[in-house]
């Protein structure tokens, strides 16, 4: 039993996605501290407000706060595009450099009763004379 706990935990997608998980959990600490230390003082600076949480709806007593709504999609959105930019459009194109060109289909095909090459534009064997589809 132990000796398949240890196959699982060392199999190299769960040591991958334990890595992906720190890392992701530090870079999001990183975007957190920069939409609050350098994008809410932006926007404080433009309406005047520290954040958009001040931003409340009361509606029949009970308090809607679409402000704090604001702060997390802003904070998603910034996550997002720093996922995109720094990470998948980089590694895109790293990838796309290494990957193979496609092939060129092969200019020739066998014949199916002689089995002698001819063009593959060919619709008759040009050595046993017999069409081709």
């Amino acid at each position: 039993m132990l000796k398949g706990f240890r196959d699982f935990i060392l199999r190299g997608n769960v040591v991958d996605l334990a890595v992906a998980v720190v890392i992701g959990v530090a870079f999001g600490a990183i975007v957190n501290s920069l939409v609050t230390d350098l994008i809410n003082p932006l926007i404080a600076a433009i309406v005047q407000k520290p954040d958009f949480s001040y931003l409340v709806l009361n509606l029949h007593g009970g308090k809607i706060k679409y402000g704090n709504f604001l702060n997390a999609l802003i904070q998603f959105l910034l996550v997002a595009s720093a996922v995109y930019f720094l990470v998948v459009l980089p590694l895109g194109k790293l990838l796309a450099r290494f990957k193979p060109a496609a092939a060129e289909p092969p200019p020739t095909k066998p014949c199916p009763e002689c089995l002698s090459v001819i063009p593959v534009e060919a619709h008759r064997c040009s050595h046993c004379a017999q069409p081709v589809a």
